[in-house]
């Protein structure tokens, strides 16, 4: 443990950390406001308050939030408070955005002896907040928060059990609770958390058999629990966005594309070689990294143990996300890689007494370095709003050039964007209902109607439109939001992958089958000039293919303990079936039978 320090350098290290927070915090806040991402959450949380369950449409189980922890803390927030949720989200992602950088920050602390080994001073969490897509991303209404405040609090808690000279029962079992929670955070968050717990597991522990099954019993309950409850009522073995978002496929070009377009802009990686240089150096002039002496097997349980691993993590993730193809939000994406490679020096120790060496100097000239390349990095704007080959964009900003608000938060603020107050009047004025989409102008919407008779009441209305949060969050819940890529639209998520389409929006099912699927008016002039009505008969030939109509009912259909079961079994069949865009080759792929065509 930290050896007892004086009054003047603990509150240095105070004052350092809270200096950090409240910078972050102001960052965040002047760069406030919510995606359209961010928006999509909220319409689930809505659909939870009126008793419909965790779906965007009512009577479709479809799981479009990619972090289910994510979605049940801001649905917990909303309740306790009963506030506005744009609100709420915004409160509750600035507050973890700090909290991230807080705990890295005491975590590095820690790792370096405390106060004891010199002067603390901020030095990667100063790099952190001084990236503009970090400060972005502090609000959004995205999980990017929960998911750096849970590597901040994992961190801190792995490094307090690494130092501790007695490991006591509780702290091993808190330690793998969160750890546990990797998956329900964030798919990919698992890696993380199953590296720690995998640490943890075969290091020494008190207790012996009993508390290794403890151990694995309080890591593995929850996210195992919610695992098998998914399959069973979304008929996935992971949410609906990675099957939408091919999730398990490969851009490797677009991923160092993507890498690319967050390090050179900011030379990022200037500090950090100048902070791993000033950390070797302050371990070769004595600083002694805290904890434990150990040899063996126990250094399984040391600080530097604990490093390796998160390293490992940053590269494991980095190799993902460059697979993947990154993302199209600057940035956003490697957050948690560049957050994992900066917490142990997060803060650096500076010594303080004897004589002024060379290693001081050299300590502090790299300091001022990376200080004025932190106030060039916040003040770069490296990423436009225009989207380019890369198909990477500046979102935060793009939505506050497109909606005219400067920090877009609220829904309304979003009816400022193009396409949005006319869907809202094209509603208004379709009592009937029908499909809702956007024409090729981009400017208007069509509304193919449902075939007569129509009920008093109508059929209800539905819109096909990619940019969910917007879209759903200023119409009623009776409203049913579809989108071309397949986040809240499982036959589009199901879908072939474009090979050249943007990162991120790489799927794109043509209208005609929501049409057929909504079993809508076929015929013109109903139906709008520019759809081929064979193409839309094609789509409901298609649409009887068995393995298809088996995917609908999968999510569609009442939820009895026996459709439990069926979704359960076949989960990941369902995850790996895909379709043909082309309604013609979907026939020709299923056996079916193609219709005759009809003149125009």
């Amino acid at each position: 443990m930290p050896a007892p320090v004086g009054r003047s350098a603990r509150f240095g290290f105070a004052a350092g950390v809270a200096l950090v927070a409240a910078l972050f915090l102001i960052g965040g806040w002047q760069r406030r406001w919510i995606a359209d991402d961010g928006l999509i959450v909220l319409r689930t949380v809505r659909n939870l308050a009126a008793g419909n369950g965790p779906v965007f449409n009512a009577g479709e189980r479809v799981e479009t939030n990619t972090s289910a922890a994510w979605t049940y803390l801001v649905y917990a927030g909303s309740w306790l408070s009963q506030v506005r949720l744009e609100y709420v989200v915004l409160t509750i992602t600035l507050a973890l955005s700090v909290g991230a950088v807080v705990c890295a920050m005491l975590g590095a602390g820690r790792f370096w002896g405390g106060p004891a080994s010199g002067v603390l001073v901020p030095a990667g969490g100063l790099v952190y907040i001084a990236i503009p897509p970090a400060r972005d991303y502090a609000t959004s209404g995205l999980e990017s928060s929960l998911v750096l405040c849970w590597i901040g609090a994992l961190w801190l808690l792995s490094i307090r059990w690494a130092q501790a000279d007695r490991v006591r029962l509780p702290s091993v079992l808190g330690l793998a609770f969160t750890a546990g929670l990797g998956p329900l955070i964030r798919p990919e968050m698992a890696v993380v958390g199953a590296l720690v717990l995998l640490l943890v597991f075969c290091a020494p522990m008190p207790g012996g058999l009993r508390t290794r099954a403890a151990f694995v019993a309080v890591a593995g309950a929850l996210p195992l629990g919610y695992q098998i409850w998914r399959m069973g009522y979304y008929a996935l073995p992971y949410p609906n966005t990675a099957v939408a978002k091919d999730a398990a496929g490969s851009k490797w070009n677009q991923g160092f594309a993507y890498l690319a377009d967050l390090v050179g802009p900011y030379w990022l990686w200037l500090p950090l070689l100048i902070l791993a240089g000033l950390a070797v150096l302050a371990v070769r002039s004595g600083v002694q990294v805290s904890g434990p002496q150990v040899s063996g097997r126990r250094r399984l349980r040391s600080p530097r143990a604990v490093v390796g691993v998160l390293y490992l993590c940053a590269l494991l993730l980095l190799g993902y996300s460059l697979r993947v193809g990154g993302d199209f939000m600057h940035g956003r994406m490697l957050l948690p890689v560049v957050f994992l490679l900066l917490l142990p020096v997060a803060v650096l120790p500076v010594p303080v007494t004897g004589s002024l060496t060379r290693a001081r100097a050299v300590t502090v000239a790299g300091g001022l370095v990376v200080l004025g390349w932190a106030a060039i990095a916040a003040n770069t704007h490296a990423t436009g709003t225009q989207i380019g080959k890369t198909g990477i964009v500046d979102e935060r900003a793009y939505y506050s050039l497109y909606t005219g608000h400067a920090h877009p938060i609220r829904a309304e603020d979003y009816l400022d964007y193009p396409r949005m107050r006319p869907m809202v009047a094209a509603i208004a004025a379709t009592p009937d209902g029908g499909l809702l989409v956007n024409t090729p102008g981009f400017t208007s919407w069509d509304v193919i109607p449902p075939p007569a008779p129509v009920p008093p009441e109508g059929v209800g209305h539905t819109v096909y439109f990619l940019n969910l949060g917007m879209t759903s969050m200023n119409v009623p819940l009776e409203v049913r939001v579809l989108d071309p890529m397949g986040l809240a639209y499982p036959l589009a998520a199901h879908s072939d992958r474009l090979t050249d389409g943007r990162i991120g929006h790489d799927k794109s099912l043509f209208a005609d089958w929501a049409i057929a699927d909504l079993d809508l008016v076929d015929e013109h002039p109903w139906l709008p000039a520019y759809f081929d009505r064979n193409w839309v008969r094609q789509a409901q030939v298609a649409l009887t293919c068995p393995e298809t109509r088996d995917l609908l009912t999968s999510y569609r259909s009442q939820l009895t303990w026996d459709r439990w079961k069926q979704n359960l079994k076949r989960s990941f069949e369902f995850a790996d079936y895909r379709i043909d865009r082309v309604p013609k080759y979907d026939i020709e792929r299923c056996g079916l039978q193609i219709p005759p065509e009809t003149t125009p």
